[in-house]
């Protein structure tokens, strides 16, 4: 491996580590940091995250499944609305696609604009449980607003492969505020895992996911999500959270500008 290969495994095991932790960063991160840091194509590095998102988060979805931590009823509902739209989503991309200029440019500020309302949902984590009415909702309208939800989530992430976390996570906060955290980050990652594939796919359709940039990151990204599922438990996140959004701020308005 070159030394490239090496750097671009390291990120992945870092991205990882923190996609274990909060269910955040698979796109949030990975994909600017392809972009604005390795000089990767905007749609090659959407496409190529997507897949490796899906690869990654399946295993966080192992330690999550072991430790009891996700429930698969909430995550089917999400994927009721998400996977759909996703192909949807992916279907438009195609028809798009022969004008790649006009693909970047979608691609670019749609990214961009996901990044701010994911670090604007990362650092009002804690006030959308205390503004949530969810609790006094009944179990249909709760179920409806979950699928709706998806929907969103779909359009979002099968475009810029960012949303599927932070955004997930805040979507779920609001609707199921008596969950605990954990279990809202487990949840999150189980459903990301299809919706990510089937983005994913519908990207390598399009030629743009590069396998050997896929193959250097999960090197680094397997074992990294893992380790961070695994301590997701016992480490506080009130650190790690301020720091997550002022990055992606800054990346988002960079993306934007």
């Amino acid at each position: 491996m070159t030394f490239m290969d090496w750097l671009t495994s390291l990120s992945g095991f870092v991205v990882g580590v923190i996609v274990g932790l909060t269910g955040v960063g698979g796109g949030s991160l990975m994909t600017p940091l392809l972009v604005l840091g390795f000089g990767v194509a905007p749609a090659t590095a959407v496409g190529t995250d997507l897949l490796y998102a899906a690869i990654t988060k399946a295993g966080g979805v192992y330690v999550h499944d072991r430790q009891n931590t996700i429930d698969y009823r909430i995550a089917a509902r999400l994927a009721a609305g998400s996977l759909p739209l996703a192909i949807v989503t992916t279907i438009a991309l195609h028809v798009i696609a022969p004008a790649p200029g006009a693909l970047t440019s979608l691609i670019k500020i749609t990214l961009g604009g996901a990044l701010l309302l994911t670090a604007a949902a990362i650092l009002f984590k804690s006030k959308l449980v205390a503004l949530s009415p969810c609790a006094g909702w009944s179990p249909r309208k709760v179920s409806a607003a979950t699928v709706a939800a998806g929907a969103v989530l779909g359009v979002m992430v099968t475009i810029s492969s960012v949303g599927a976390g932070a955004l997930g996570v805040a979507a779920l906060i609001f609707l199921y505020p008596q969950r605990t955290t954990v279990q809202i980050v487990g949840t999150d990652i189980a459903h990301a895992v299809p919706l990510t594939l089937i983005a994913g796919l519908g990207h390598a359709s399009l030629g743009t996911v590069d396998l050997t940039l896929l193959a250097a990151l999960l090197i680094g990204s397997i074992p990294g999500v893992m380790l961070g599922s695994a301590l997701s438990q016992k480490l506080p996140e009130r650190i790690l959270r301020p720091c997550l959004a002022a990055i992606l701020l800054l990346v988002g308005a960079k993306l934007v500008s």
